[in-house]
């Protein structure tokens, strides 16, 4: 598979995760990486381990949540390289609190690095793309965009938010020759319930059994890398827990009824 050959690949939270696990991938294909995130050390390690020469290469720390920087980054990569090609976010957080415990703070956290900060990027970047007639949006949601589970509302509102947001963007922009895809994974082994939010916004630092029993991450990349170079819509990528989604649209009432009865983190 050649389509991301000596594109222009943009990807956030590329220091860990679906992240990283994409860009080890995409430098395996010789495209052009921009590596975003706030550890600039982790970068480096994900950036060294490309294989990618340097000239290919470019590590842009940034923080999702400095929205007023994001216009000087795309600055950056396209004084570096040009163009714009595709746009993996992957950025995020999560939560383990009930809505009767949770600080409002928390909520306005997740939605601020969650939804904000990735529609702040995606403005930030669309007038180039609108520019060049091409280019692909790439947002990483989650099952829990599709439905509401216990010890997860503002991490679910961030995600279903995406969802409105990107949907509209893909109709408007059809006929300028961009491309919108939403990946809803499920369970995947990553990092990410390790930094989730407690009730009053501490790091929750604990690996669920659920993430940790996930699907592997590699795995992970090359079906959404496969899904993206199809131009899919929305993928769900993940195990038995993907069925929710369907259960949603035509037996809700079935799946109310089992996620009330579960355990909540």
């Amino acid at each position: 598979m050649d389509t991301f050959s000596q594109k222009v690949v943009w990807i956030t939270g590329a220091s860990s995760g679906i992240g990283e696990a994409l860009a080890l991938h995409l430098g395996k294909q010789n495209a052009k990486l921009v590596l975003s995130a706030r550890r600039v050390d982790e970068l480096q390690r994900v950036a060294a381990q490309t294989g990618l020469p340097e000239f290919d290469l470019l590590v842009l720390p940034m923080d999702m949540t400095d929205v007023d920087r994001l216009p000087d980054h795309v600055d950056t990569v396209r004084q570096r390289f040009g163009r714009i090609d595709y746009v993996f976010q992957n950025a995020g957080i999560t939560q383990r609190s009930a809505v009767a415990d949770t600080a409002f703070a928390v909520y306005k956290q997740l939605m601020d690095v969650n939804f904000f900060g990735v529609v702040a990027m995606t403005k930030a970047v669309l007038p180039t793309m609108l520019a060049q007639k091409s280019g692909h949006f790439v947002v990483t949601s989650s099952v829990a965009g599709k439905l509401g589970t216990k010890q997860r509302s503002g991490y679910c509102a961030s995600k279903h938010a995406l969802h409105g947001f990107f949907d509209s963007l893909r109709a408007e922009t059809y006929n300028a020759g961009l491309h919108v895809t939403i990946v809803c994974p499920g369970y995947i082994k990553t990092p990410i319930s390790l930094h989730a939010l407690n009730a009053d916004g501490q790091v929750h630092n604990k690996m669920d059994a659920n993430q940790a029993q996930g699907m592997n991450v590699n795995t992970f990349a090359q079906r959404l890398l496969r899904a993206v170079a199809k131009r899919k819509e929305e993928v769900y990528i993940g195990g038995s827990e993907i069925y929710g989604i369907y259960l949603k649209r035509f037996l809700p009432g079935l799946l109310s009824r089992i996620l009330r009865n579960r355990e909540g983190a």
